[in-house]
């Protein structure tokens, strides 16, 4: 048995907001909400919607799929007449062995935008901690939000599986 000095303790066991062990929690649960909102990730690029009754019509876009990651755009369309925008605008990375995904890229109307990978370079401290933290728990907030609507991506077999063209006579 190990046993942990009291001073030790805390530094395991902080979840606080902003703080690394916070954001890995983040992770982990925007995966499993992702996985339940996409339950069977497209092979290859692809463009879904999911229309609920009197609801927004939520946007999935898989932009890139690997063995290990895959890379997605969420998002409403609003339109609104001339031209149209996206809210939020969010760019994710899912890590399949890991079992995680991270927002890279958000734009949300009322606030600055977010570029993870500008945070790379720097050395990690608070401030960029608690920027991931942020745009991330927004990203929990809005998946759990979004099952509750009931919306799902469910991939339908192209209509030629479904029912086969019949065969041409010459």
């Amino acid at each position: 048995m190990i046993l942990l000095s009291p001073a030790h303790l805390p530094s395991l066991t902080r979840t606080d907001p902003g703080t690394f062990p916070a954001l890995m929690d983040l992770y982990e649960c925007n995966y499993i909400n992702i996985r339940r909102l996409i339950p069977v990730m497209p092979k290859k690029p692809a463009a879904l919607v999911s229309q609920i009754p009197d609801g927004l019509a939520l946007h999935f876009r898989l932009l890139e799929r690997f063995r290990y990651t895959s890379e997605m755009h969420l998002t409403y369309w609003f339109d609104d007449g001339d031209t149209g925008f996206a809210e939020p605008d969010l760019r994710i990375r899912v890590y399949h062995d890991a079992r995680m995904a991270e927002v890279l890229n958000g734009q949300l109307r009322h606030l600055p935008a977010f570029d993870a990978e500008s945070l790379h370079g720097q050395a990690p401290n608070g401030v960029s901690l608690y920027q991931r933290w942020k745009i991330n728990r927004f990203l929990f907030k809005w998946l759990n939000y979004c099952l509750r609507q009931g919306h799902r991506f469910q991939q339908t077999p192209p209509l030629s599986s479904l029912n086969p063209p019949p065969a041409l006579k010459i």
